[in-house]
């Protein structure tokens, strides 16, 4: 009877193991493709800056302070 407890219990945990490693999988190529997105649009606001501007965009450049 003990036996059959344990072995239940043993196999939710690893059903909601397995759940969580697809959820955390899942949420890693999000996570991979959001920062390429920032990234790219970093970039592109960077070019838009430059562009209209002719200097370094804002977030290159040092404070005055420094």
């Amino acid at each position: 009877m003990a036996d059959e407890r344990l072995e239940e219990q043993l196999a939710h945990l690893t059903r909601a193991v397995d759940d969580l490693s697809e959820v955390v999988a899942r949420q890693d190529a999000e996570i991979a493709v959001l920062t390429r997105r920032v990234e790219m649009l970093m970039q592109r606001e960077a070019e838009r800056e430059v562009d209209a501007s002719g200097t370094l965009p804002l977030a290159d450049q040092k404070p005055p302070h420094w």
